[in-house]
Formats: C-alpha cells, structure tokens, sequence
C-alpha cells in the first residue's frame, strides 16, 4: 500500500511538508524510524546554543572561552571517522542502533556533569556517536529510495529531524522553571534509548548492503576493518572525495559559526528573553524546516548543484543581516539563513552519498562528517580567537559566513545526480544488474 496525497500522510509528517510521494508503506514507516534517532541529534545540537548562556553561568565559562570550548565539543564528531565506516563491513543496521545507543546515554549523562571540562568530554562522546547515526541514517535512506523519490526522501528525513531544535527550543523557554535548569533538558535524550526496541525490530539492512555484501563476499574485518574502505576511497575517487570534502568543509566553517551564537547574541546583545528567544526560533523555524523538503523536490526536479548553489549563497546574505541589522529584523533573518541552510544542506548530504559506490557510501559519508567537523570547530575557533570584546561575535560571525558563498559555486563543479540510479552515478557496473526492477522502473 502506498500513500498518494497530503490527506494520507502518516501523523508524523505535518501538511505544511507537502504529500507523501508514491512508494511502499515499509519505506515511509523506514524514514519516520531512522529519523527519530535525526532528531535527537538536532535536538542535542540546539541545547548547547540556546542554553548557552545558562551552561556558562552554571559552570563559570567567561566569554572569551566559549569559542575554544564549543571548538573542542565539535571536535567529539572525529571518531566518527572510524565508526561509520564500519557500516561498509558489517552493515548499515548495527553501526546505526549502536549509535543511537551511545549518543541517547551520553546525552543523559550531560546533565550531571559539573565542572566545564566534564561537560565538554561528555559533550565530545556524544557528538562522535550522534555523527555516526546522522551519517548512518542517510545512507540507509539513500540506498532504499527509488531514483524518482530519493532527493525528496532526503530533503524530509532532514527537515524531520530540523523538528529536534524546535523541541529544544520549546523546552528552553520553560528553563528557569525546570528544577534543574539546563540539566533537565539534557536527562530527555534517554528518550531514544526507550524507542530501541522498535528500531531493532523494524530498522532492517539496506537491499543494496545485503546484495553487495552476497556479491563481495565481504565479511567483519575486526577493528581494523574501518580501513580497508578508507583506503579504497581515496584511491578510487579522489577527485570526488576532495571535492564534497571542500565543499563541506566552507560550509561547515560558516554554518557553525553563525548558528552557534544566535541564543547567545540575543539574549546579552539584544536583550532578549528565553521565551522571545524560543519564539522567534520556533516560528522562523518552522520557515526554515521547509527548506530541506523544497531543496528535496527541486533537486529532484532541476538539479541538485544549482538549487544548492543558489541556497548556498544567499546564507551569508541573511547571516549578516542577522547580526548587524536592527532587532526588528532578526525574526525574518532568521527564518531565511536558516532556509537557506537547510536547503543547502540536504544537498550537500545528498551528493556525499549518491556520488559513490555501496562498496564506499558510509565511507564517504563519514568523511563529509570529518571534514564538517573541522569546519565546525575551525569556525567556532576563528571566532574564540577574535573575540576580545564585547560585540566581537557580531563582527566574527559575520565575515567569517562569506566563505559559504565560496562553498556555494564549488557545489557547480560536482557531478549531476538527480533522478539516477546510483550504480549509474558510481559507475558501479556489478551492482547494477542487480538493481531491482521496480527501482530501474522508479527512475
């Protein structure tokens, strides 16, 4: 059975999201799964920037540390590096569950941390486990979808999860109610530690893991095994690896740098409230979030480079308005970097998983999140190392956003993939013939 109309949607999938597109039942019920473990992960991300300010007071981080701190939490994401590639040896499933095992209990943990060193070891951990669920998450999404439906599929599973900072900002503006203040909203990351049971039951292996693995004759590789793909990336595709890796990265550096201190810049440079914070996020949110399902669908449509191209550059347009424009112009700035954002980002995750083989596709999506790691905390770091007074963040956030206009036009040199099958788009000839029916058909 298939859902054909926004009348059908499953409850999870608001109509402002537009219709679900015409595929199996198992598929949409598989995304509204794996999303869940997304949305955590964005919901762990938001608490560190709205409650910022909280967490410093709480344990006494200055202002001139907060960069170099936040630079370090980013760097937890790195071991991912050598998680996700597990999932091209022993499959998509157990890298996937393990994963969310792992971030959902850390998260818990955060909220009893109590010195600023403890917060960020545990906040590292996380990062390095919810990295892997996110690229894991994708990956699986990918290979299941037919090449009509699979930018659409994406576009969603990411503004699905976009839900997880509206949550945490929601939550953030009953913070000096909570008994515990930001505590309280770290302890809900259990949350999808008690989802596991139905995510082992229903979370199966990839179709297109399972006929390589057969295909291969691949088997665990033991500790080790995260190599063997590592290696062959970089042999193989070079020139993609590089190029998805160079674009993630200036992308990466701007997005950090921007988002990380919207909490921050107006609550103490504006003025603001928790709840006027959390409103403003919700609202221009929910803007926001529909910029992952139209990049979706017009990448589907027109092409995956321009549409990312166009979002890509006009991000550091409404960041800078953001932190220099007046205050109230900082709800419609926000609303649109963070549409623009979101766009922007699908198709950056879209690429780094339809432009390689099976036999690489966690591979390569672990190396994306490398290289946005290092962007993430290489921005954040830039902005520790320029702020000196009051205001500096402002100045910092600012310029340092220009380098996604350079990510923007980088995206144009990468090759086409909508609408393609992906053993068309790798070259991967073996696996190819066999590609099922019903998805050749699809495409």
């Amino acid at each position: 059975m298939a859902y054909r109309s926004v009348g059908q949607n499953p409850w999870w999938i608001p109509p402002f999201l537009g219709g679900v597109p015409d595929v199996e039942r198992r598929l949409i019920n598989l995304l509204g799964l794996v999303s869940l473990a997304c949305l955590f992960e964005a919901y762990d991300n938001s608490l560190l920037t709205s409650a910022l300010k909280f967490i410093a007071a709480d344990l006494q981080i200055g202002e001139s540390h907060l960069g170099r701190y936040l630079a370090l939490i980013r760097l937890g994401s790195l071991p991912a590096f050598v998680l996700v590639p597990f999932a091209d040896q022993i499959g998509r499933r157990r890298v996937f569950l393990a994963s969310v095992v792992g971030f959902s209990l850390l998260t818990c943990l955060t909220a009893f941390t109590q010195t600023a060193w403890q917060f960020v070891a545990v906040q590292m951990l996380s990062r390095t486990f919810m990295m892997a669920s996110g690229a894991v998450a994708f990956v699986i999404v990918t290979e299941e979808y037919p090449a009509e439906y699979r930018g659409w599929a994406i576009g969603m599973l990411g503004a699905l999860a976009s839900f997880g900072h509206g949550l945490g900002a929601a939550l953030f503006a009953a913070i000096e109610l909570l008994p515990f203040g930001w505590r309280s909203l770290y302890a809900l990351g259990l949350i999808p530690l008690l989802a596991l049971p139905s995510l082992r039951r229903n979370v199966k292996e990839t179709d297109r893991f399972t006929r390589h693995q057969k295909h291969a004759g691949i088997t665990a590789g033991g500790l080790s095994g995260w190599s063997k793909p590592v290696i062959s990336l970089a042999r193989t595709y070079p020139a993609r690896a590089l190029g998805i890796a160079l674009v993630g990265l200036l992308f990466s550096i701007g997005e950090a740098s921007v988002f990380q201190f919207t909490g921050y810049f107006t609550q103490t440079v504006h003025g603001w409230t928790p709840g006027e914070y959390s409103l403003m996020f919700i609202g221009g949110g929910a803007v926001g979030i529909i910029g992952n399902v139209a990049a979706g669908r017009l990448g589907d449509r027109i092409g995956r480079r321009i549409i990312g191209c166009v979002f890509l550059a006009f991000f550091p347009v409404f960041a800078i308005l953001f932190y220099n424009g007046p205050g109230w112009s900082l709800p419609i700035a926000w609303a649109a970097f963070v549409f623009c954002n979101t766009a922007g980002g699908v198709i950056v995750r879209a690429l780094s998983t339809e432009l390689f083989p099976t036999s690489h596709r966690g591979t390569a999506a672990a190396w994306l999140s490398v290289v946005q790691t290092l962007g993430w905390a290489g921005g954040l770091a830039i902005v520790g190392a320029g702020t000196d007074r009051a205001g500096d963040i402002a100045a910092m956030t600012s310029r340092i956003s220009l380098v996604v206009g350079v990510s923007a036009f980088l995206l144009l040199l990468m090759p086409e993939t909508n609408r393609q099958e992906l053993e068309a788009i790798s070259g991967d000839e073996d696996a190819e013939e066999e590609t099922p029916a019903r998805e050749r058909a699809a495409g």
